[in-house]
């Protein structure tokens, strides 16, 4: 991440009590320097060290860190992630939101690595959605990238979705379609979410340029791409709904040969990753 969300994670410290931290406050002198370590309990892919490290800093100017590894890299269970030095009431009282965001962004990225191995050599691209945390979305896009993965749109504004209720407010799939024509710029794609192969057929005829096939059986899928690349082979296809994160499923479903797989499981479902703040003695 080229600029680090200071603002997200000074409204973190502040929800976390961080600045007024009443346990660390009592117990330990404001004098005392400490040493500690970030450790990855369980192999992974790391994502939000950076951010991690900067809370830390964030909270008192005078902690030094040493990462030992970098966002994107894997990692194997009990590895030093970084090294830490400083007063010993920052560290302890930022530690909490610092390792927040680090396991939950870990977390993210080991499980897109996960489905990017599915289906390895298919040509698939896996995709995350909209489905993301309020306030953390291009944290836990970035995190998708960290772990191989692709983002489709970050918000409403960066492309077109034509789903079921736009067709309905519309007048239509094709009013639809001709209505975008008409408003936006010749070089953006038109996509139409499609639950049926009618619906597909339906689609095509009308001029989209992407089809997301829509919660569709493995068999539905494999239909669709048969006409598709029969009537419109430039047209991309993306499956999505109901597919997970299970390296089975997202096998067979690249096997139909749709060019995309969009999850919302990689952000809105993701185990963190087991990360621990550990004092050196």
């Amino acid at each position: 991440m080229s600029e680090l969300p200071l603002d997200l994670i000074r409204q973190a410290l502040i929800e976390d009590g961080a600045y007024r931290d009443l346990t660390t406050l009592c117990t330990v002198p404001a004098e005392a320097q400490a040493q500690a370590v970030l450790l990855a309990r369980r192999e992974g892919v790391v994502a939000g060290l950076a951010v991690a490290l900067a809370t830390f800093r964030l909270l008192d100017e005078r902690v030094q860190s040493e990462a030992r590894v970098s966002d994107g890299e894997a990692v194997i269970a009990n590895q030093t992630l970084a090294v830490l030095s400083g007063p010993a009431r920052a560290l302890l009282s930022a530690e909490r939101v610092a390792l927040n965001f680090l396991g939950h962004l870990s977390g993210i990225a080991t499980l897109t690595a996960r489905c990017v191995r599915a289906v390895a050599g298919t040509g698939v691209r896996i995709l995350d959605t909209r489905k993301t945390t309020p306030g953390l979305r291009a944290l836990e896009k970035e995190a998708v990238r960290l772990g191989g993965g692709h983002n489709h749109r970050f918000g409403l504004s960066d492309g077109i979705l034509i789903k079921d209720n736009h067709i309905k407010a519309a007048g239509g799939l094709t009013a639809a379609i001709e209505a975008v024509r008409r408003q936006v710029p010749h070089l953006l794609k038109i996509e139409v979410e499609c639950e049926t192969l009618e619906e597909v057929r339906a689609a095509v005829r009308a001029g989209a340029d992407v089809i997301l096939l829509d919660n569709m059986e493995v068999e539905q899928l494999r239909q669709a791409v048969a006409f598709v690349r029969a009537e419109t082979p430039g047209l991309l296809l993306e499956a999505s709904g109901g597919i997970g994160p299970d390296p089975e499923r997202l096998a067979a479903v690249a096997a139909t040969g749709v060019d995309f797989i969009s999850l919302g499981a990689l952000t809105h479902s993701a185990p963190n990753l087991d990360v621990a703040l550990e004092f050196l003695t």
